[in-house]
């Protein structure tokens, strides 16, 4: 019998609309809304770029400033993040620049700054802050995903009016803002400053982007400012049933390849992992129920910002000493989650790791033992699960069984290879 639990590769079947031709999806979302009666000829447009892996980004930034190109306009691309990139210009503008998102590609300035104008007090006497660069221009785009958040929970969550607090506040709006919402509730903070930017800092347009489950682009669409509210309501309804899950509802392990803020802004999602609401522990109602998580890296694009290493119980030594402490703590900080900088018991091997995770998930053996193991939270199409899922797995008509069950592939020096790596497993057919 194998000390360890043996696998095998799934493929999960979801619904997935996808937008093919992104460039003139782009343009002609933007078309429905004649911004032509609203901006000048020779008038200044910020746009904003935010720091998430987004499928086609670069595209879709693009294609907003060639359709205000088309109308006269002036755009230009200002980095809306946060504390993203260690919380410097620097980092912020090579970020967006890293996701092909530069000058040369989209062919405006981008105007990177730290800096922001406070540019009133809500009624709940938080100072509003924006980007100087954008409060600047004549008009507006706010550009962004629409999705559930990875911490609160309501109508409205990641969006268009997130954007507008947190990604244009820059660092120092996203810290009061966060500190803000210990004292109320995300929805009111989100509205109540949302309102203020609105009336006051020449927002335009919206253009929101939902992607489908397998991290693809799946619906682009142009939204004007008066309903930026409503719309995004609807979209992340849309949102949520599009939405991937992991295959099952439980299981004692969860490795998962690697985790960064391309994935997430919690490192790894905690929709997927089923920790939005506790770190270690999936709330009553919240799935999946996963015991032990083991993160094995961190992406490259994520520069060392670990943030959400402290949402797992365990990861590689190699991983935290690939940690940017300061950039993770910023981000942890700002975001007043600071448990998800936290350093989880580390071991040189992966092997070590498992020794360890099964003695600490129950009385199971290897064969019995419940485990799934993922690149990352972003995509989850094709899933390594243990023998233990079987016959389940055989019976489940939106499953596809890739391969035979078969040792984890460890090397003499007690390492896994990596989910996707070729000498074990080439991927999809």
């Amino acid at each position: 019998m194998s000390k360890y639990p043996r696998v095998f590769r799934v493929r999960q079947t979801f619904h997935a609309p996808r937008v093919d031709d992104i460039d003139a999806e782009v343009k002609a979302e933007l078309a429905k809304l004649n911004l032509s009666e609203k901006i000048q000829p020779g008038e200044s447009v910020a746009i904003s770029a935010g720091s998430r892996g987004i499928a086609n980004i670069h595209l879709v930034i693009r294609g907003i400033v060639q359709h205000l190109q088309s109308i006269g306009a002036e755009p230009f691309i200002v980095p809306a993040m946060g504390s993203h990139g260690g919380g410097t210009t620097e980092g912020q503008r090579g970020i967006i620049e890293k996701y092909g998102i530069t000058e040369e590609f989209c062919g405006c300035p981008i105007k990177a700054s730290m800096e922001t104008v406070i540019v009133c007090t809500s009624e709940e006497g938080i100072p509003v802050h924006f980007d100087k660069h954008a409060y600047g221009a004549d008009h507006v785009v706010v550009c962004g995903r629409v999705k559930p958040h990875t911490n609160f929970h309501g109508d409205i969550e990641s969006g268009l009016m997130k954007m507008m607090l947190i990604g244009l506040g820059k660092h120092e709006g996203a810290k009061i803002y966060h500190r803000a919402i210990s004292d109320y509730s995300f929805g009111q903070i989100v509205r109540s400053i949302a309102k203020e930017v609105l009336s006051q800092c020449g927002v335009v347009a919206g253009v929101a982007i939902i992607e489908n489950a397998y991290d693809e682009t799946g619906k682009i669409e142009a939204v004007a400012p008066e309903n930026f509210e409503s719309r995004e309501k609807e979209l992340l309804t849309l949102s949520k049933e599009w939405m991937p899950r992991l295959p099952f509802d439980k299981a004692q392990i969860l490795a998962i390849d690697g985790i960064g803020k391309d994935i997430s802004g919690s490192g790894m999602d905690t929709n997927i992992i089923g920790r939005k609401f506790n770190d270690h522990k999936a709330a009553e109602n919240e799935f999946p129920k996963i015991k032990k998580i083991i993160v094995r890296g961190l992406t490259p694009a994520t520069k060392g910002n670990a943030t959400g290493i402290g949402m797992s119980e365990f990861c590689k030594t190699s991983v935290v000493n690939e940690i940017d402490v300061n950039a993770t703590r910023i981000n942890c900080i700002t975001g007043n989650h600071l448990t998800a900088a936290m350093t989880p018991l580390h071991y040189d091997t992966d092997v070590e790791i498992l020794d360890v995770c099964m003695v600490s998930s129950g009385l199971a053996t290897p064969p019995e033992i419940s485990m799934m193991w993922i690149k990352n939270t972003l995509d989850i199409g094709e899933v390594e699960v243990s023998e233990s899922y079987w016959d389940e797995a055989q019976a489940r008509e939106d499953l596809e069984i890739l391969t035979e069950i078969r040792d984890l592939p460890i090397d003499e020096n007690g390492q896994m290879l990596n989910m996707t790596d070729s000498e074990w497993y080439s991927g999809s057919a």
